[in-house]
């Protein structure tokens, strides 16, 4: 994987910005347990996973066959018609997302000055399923018959892209490319537009590649579960932990200068307090990996001690070796048992890109209402896992303050981010 951030300065006529705090106004979610936030808030809270047989496509050939897909989703109740031949399924997904996003930050983008708003977004590998229907037009028939649309809808930037034109959000906009860590990355990258003079960036990830060719090249990847049980085959952190399910969907959330929201009697449900990126040391060095470091440096950034922290939202491979250098790390820093942890992605399966930025959108709503999500499905903690998880039921606080969320992607980003309450 490689990090690709394609970026426009803030247009010089643009304000200075009157903060450096960024605000979350807006959440819209797509994903396996639930469409809409509140929907899938509710089910999350519930304990409801969206884990089933592969539907999208027939994987009973391959050795996976587990999947977290977005249920009832119909593009053309939500996308207008001409927008359906050129986005890719997980394009479709994003633009709903954005949509309830926008609608609930009660934004106007109509009225907003022309590069006072713009979008960034976090992609695994852009627009797969499309890229497959291309190609295999492309040796079944010939070149005649693929899409002119394969140019941009195969893109890591696509949804950016396709967010930006449908809203008309002609500010800074770019896409982080960082597989799991995505999520965050993409949110850090707006914080810095915000503080570069824009009012309000849209940005988190939806993401999914639920396709025969999507399929093989995670298959390739050598991290998903070949288990055919929906409630043991994603385990994270139990002695039973054999691989991830992936899945489809994510988050988008509106980020906003601290004035500018208030300024406009927005509601606002939490602040990107502190965000850190590291890289882990190249294979076989023997370097300490680099979470607990990305988990040091966002509380650094948040200005705030460890003993601040209400819950950790857990990155949760699901791969032994994985759970346990992310258990370590987060002992290193709060102590055995020192902080709740809870993995809700349980529920979902790993959603590539999409994955924290639903993290994200979770600890949002624990700080709102006062409650953790559970860590489904996970009943034996594995040997030396120090951890005060979050499992069976969701657990009522007096009330959640700040979390942290912690994100890994593959070829070795780590990236942590420190929410806190209004």
């Amino acid at each position: 994987m490689s990090s690709d951030v394609l970026e426009r300065a803030a247009a010089p006529q643009q304000a200075a910005p009157r903060t450096t705090n960024a605000v979350f106004t807006g959440i819209g979610v797509t994903a396996p347990n639930g469409l809409g936030t509140e929907a899938w808030w509710a089910a999350t809270l519930r304990g409801e996973h969206g884990i089933r047989p592969v539907r999208r496509f027939d994987a009973s050939g391959y050795p996976a066959t587990l999947a977290g897909e977005v249920p009832g989703f119909d593009a053309s109740a939500h996308i207008p018609s001409r927008l359906l031949p050129q986005t890719d399924h997980q394009t479709r997904l994003a633009l709903v997302a954005t949509q309830e996003a926008l609608d609930d930050s009660g934004i106007d983008t109509g009225a907003l000055p022309e590069y006072a708003a713009g979008v960034v977004t976090a992609s695994s590998a852009g627009g797969f399923e499309f890229g497959q229907r291309e190609l295999e037009a492309l040796w079944s028939q010939g070149g005649q018959y693929v899409s002119a649309y394969q140019s941009f809808a195969w893109f890591y930037a696509v949804n950016s892209g396709q967010i930006s034109i449908r809203h008309k959000l002609r500010g800074p906009s770019g896409v982080l490319v960082s597989e799991g860590a995505g999520g965050l990355d993409a949110v850090a990258q707006a914080r810095r537009q915000l503080r570069r003079g824009s009012s309000v960036i849209v940005t988190g990830g939806v993401d999914g590649a639920v396709c025969p060719w999507g399929w093989t090249a995670q298959l390739a990847g050598r991290r998903l579960s070949t288990s055919g049980d929906p409630e043991r085959a994603y385990v994270p952190f139990d002695a039973g932990a054999r691989g991830h399910v992936p899945g489809e969907g994510g988050a988008i959330l509106v980020l906003e200068d601290e004035q500018w929201a208030r300024e406009r009697g927005a509601r606002v449900y939490g602040r990107l307090a502190g965000y850190a990126a590291t890289f882990d040391p190249r294979p076989g060095t023997g370097g300490e990996p680099g979470l607990r470091r990305a988990a040091e440096l966002a509380l650094a950034d948040a200005g705030l001690p460890h003993e601040a922290v209400d819950v950790v939202f857990a990155d949760a491979a699901g791969l032994p070796d994985l759970d346990r250098a992310e258990a370590d790390a987060i002992t290193a820093v709060f102590g055995p048992r020192g902080v709740p942890v809870t993995a809700p992605k349980t529920m979902t399966g790993r959603l590539a890109a999409g994955g924290a930025s639903l993290d994200l959108a979770a600890a949002l709503l624990s700080i709102r209402d006062s409650v953790l999500p559970p860590t489904v499905h996970v009943h034996r903690p594995a040997a030396g896992i120090e951890l005060d998880l979050v499992t069976g039921a969701a657990r009522e606080r007096r009330e959640v303050r700040t979390a942290l969320v912690l994100a890994r992607g593959a070829g070795g980003f780590n990236a942590a981010a420190v929410v806190a309450a209004p």
